[in-house]
């Protein structure tokens, strides 16, 4: 029988940086990107919105002007969870998993509108979860 006591870890004097990285980062950028794509949307729709073609006795047929200010809300709220994950804050990959998952609803339903896009905002909302879902601390 061995009496020897196993030796404990060694803690690191390294400071672990406030920044986010790895895919995290890279879901923040993505983040911040969709944001932005959101607010460009959004201000489309409320400025100019000639711009979109209103699809004829779609089944989710909403006014411009309230996808306008759906866009640009969605726009800000991804943009700040955004800087958030960027800066290794925790609440924010749980907003941020919670925000890609309302935005890919939403441009789900913006098809008819603007169908390319919307697919290219739903792709990158999926990116963006699953960069967020598999984030590990220990990484």
């Amino acid at each position: 029988m061995s009496t020897t006591i196993p030796p404990r870890p060694v803690e690191s004097t390294e400071r672990v940086s406030p920044w986010a990285g790895g895919l995290s980062l890279f879901a923040a950028v993505l983040m911040v990107v969709g944001g932005v794509w959101h607010l460009l949307a959004g201000l489309a729709a409320l400025f100019r919105d000639t711009v979109y073609v209103a699809t004829p006795e779609y089944v989710y047929s909403f006014d411009l002007t309230a996808w306008g200010w759906v866009h640009l809300l969605m726009g800000v709220l991804l943009l700040l969870a955004g800087f958030g994950v960027a800066r290794g804050q925790t609440w924010a990959r749980g907003v941020g998993i919670v925000l890609a998952g309302l935005s890919l609803i939403a441009n789900f339903l913006f098809i008819p509108h603007y169908p390319i896009w919307s697919l290219l905002i739903i792709a990158l909302d999926v990116a963006v979860i699953w960069a967020l879902a598999t984030y590990r601390r220990d990484a």
